[in-house]
């Protein structure tokens, strides 16, 4: 009997686990690895930080589900790999600290045949002074923080009902942070608001970001076709924001954060500030901080984690310049290098590189957005990862048939616009691949074909039924299978 060992239970770890177990049946055991109790549908927590959706919409608790499926749930966090085994015993194991009520701060070794890292990232607030719901700034990464944001924006509604202008400031919170897609849907329903409860002339809503141009998202902007045209994801991005009335900021790295005053530094060096009463800066992304050990306790970290606490892959990490990147530097089947029984998805893994040129300021401050890997790539990642080690263990093959790179990989991104089955509205951009090759297509680096942008409530219907369909495959209903990632 082979055990797997899953780290996390987000889209991608959730993933995993869901097809390992289904593909490896009652022979073989899967143990998952959560510091949270629940599930969350992560893309929904824009609708909780504006109060169309209740927490309890976008979140279930994960052991009934593991419980139904055979899956062996422990609620606690990973702190430490032993890919060698300990001094102990030869079997590779991970140390976990549980979190639950029950059991917490109690310390186990679990072992593994196989481990699949799918812990996500750490919020990384602290870099960058006064960032984060616990001090100046809110966010909607988890529903927790998408809970208190929506508290504190009607405690704005309530001040401009009184008669109050408000300063609303929406974006990234530091030079490198990504998930700008995030932050760009929740400044468009936090327009929508403002506009549909009339509250437009006592409201400026302005959006910050690192990214060179609008529509970067982290992935060096797009071409898309667009009514029979082929327009930059700049166009296409200022003029949902033209037609929302929300101003704009680009390269731009905030440093520091006060109470009412975001500090940040342009790409041309300058140091500037802007005033809030309101403000949702999405931070960046670390590893969530776990070491690895060899056999002897000595600390071998640096066999499995880039310095950003990312795990290693697949890909090739040579350092190059921007314009020698290429799409077969990243990785496809997100196994481990070191260690050929160790996998890593979703945000997990550490990109070879970024999408999007890295720009420094005079002063030597990369102000450039991070890779994108949330939504689709993290759920085929989890995917693929889980299909390869099903193969490893039932017949022994090493070489993997099931494959992934962003190099090769398409996505969808769905960008709420306002909430209503008649009046609600999204911005619907494909992009393929995700990471462009400008070998295989020269004019536009990417399929023109498959890269297409539009706008209507024809996506907010979209994105509403996804929601649904994603959440009963999450929860392992009937034939959930058949729903892609």
């Amino acid at each position: 009997m082979a055990k797997v060992v899953v780290l996390g239970a987000g889209i991608s770890g959730h993933t995993a686990a869901a097809f390992l177990k289904k593909k490896l049946g009652k022979k073989h055991e899967v143990v998952v690895v959560s510091p949270a109790e629940y599930y969350q549908w992560i893309p929904s927590n824009i609708w909780v930080g504006i109060g169309k959706m209740t927490v309890d919409q976008v979140r279930f608790k994960l052991k009934p589900v593991y419980d139904r499926w055979k899956i062996d749930f422990r609620q606690a966090k990973a702190t430490a790999i032993y890919p060698e085994g300990t001094s102990e015993s030869s079997m590779p194991c991970v140390a976990i600290e549980y979190t639950s009520a029950e059991r917490s701060g109690e310390t186990e070794m679990i072992t593994y045949d196989y481990l699949v890292n799918a812990t996500g990232p750490k919020l990384n607030f602290a870099a960058t002074e006064g960032l984060g719901p616990d001090k100046h700034t809110l966010s909607v990464c988890s529903y927790s923080h998408a809970a208190q944001a929506w508290k504190e924006l009607q405690a704005c509604f309530a001040r401009m009902e009184k008669g109050e202008k408000l300063r609303f400031l929406i974006g990234t919170g530091h030079a490198t942070a990504t998930c700008q897609g995030a932050a760009f849907e929740y400044a468009l329903n936090v327009a929508h608001l403002i506009r549909t409860r009339g509250l437009q002339d006592k409201a400026e809503v302005t959006w910050i970001s690192n990214e060179y141009e609008l529509g970067d998202f982290g992935m060096g902007g797009a071409f898309i076709k667009r009514g029979g045209y082929v327009i930059p994801t700049k166009v296409f991005s200022e003029s949902i924001f033209a037609e929302y009335g929300i101003k704009w900021i680009k390269r731009a790295g905030v440093s520091r954060v006060e109470k009412g005053v975001a500090h940040y530094e342009t790409l041309d060096g300058e140091q500037k500030s802007e005033p809030f009463d309101f403000a949702m800066l999405i931070p960046p992304f670390s590893g969530v901080g776990m070491k690895a050990y060899n056999r002897n306790g000595e600390d071998i970290s640096s066999a499995l984690f880039a310095p950003n606490g990312f795990m290693k892959v697949d890909a090739d990490y040579t350092p190059k310049a921007f314009e020698e990147w290429s799409v077969e530097d990243w990785p496809s089947t997100y196994q481990n290098p070191a260690y050929p029984n160790i996998f890593a998805s979703g945000i997990a893994f550490a990109p070879p590189h970024g999408i999007s040129k890295p720009l420094k300021s005079p002063n030597g401050t990369l102000i450039t957005p991070a890779p994108p890997r949330t939504g689709m790539p993290s759920g085929v990642t989890g995917k693929i990862i889980a299909l390869n080690i099903s193969k490893l263990i039932k017949r022994g093959e090493t070489e993997f048939r099931h494959r992934a790179s962003m190099g090769k990989m398409g996505a969808a991104c769905i960008i709420s616009a306002g909430f209503g089955m008649l009046k609600g509205n999204a911005a619907t951009m494909t992009v393929f691949p995700i990471v462009p090759d400008w070998q295989k297509y020269p004019d536009w680096g990417r399929d023109i074909s498959y890269t297409v942008g539009e706008a209507g409530l024809a996506g907010h219907w979209v994105k509403l039924f996804l929601h649904y369909m994603f959440i009963h495959k999450a929860k392992g209903y009937p034939f959930w299978w058949l729903i892609p990632e």
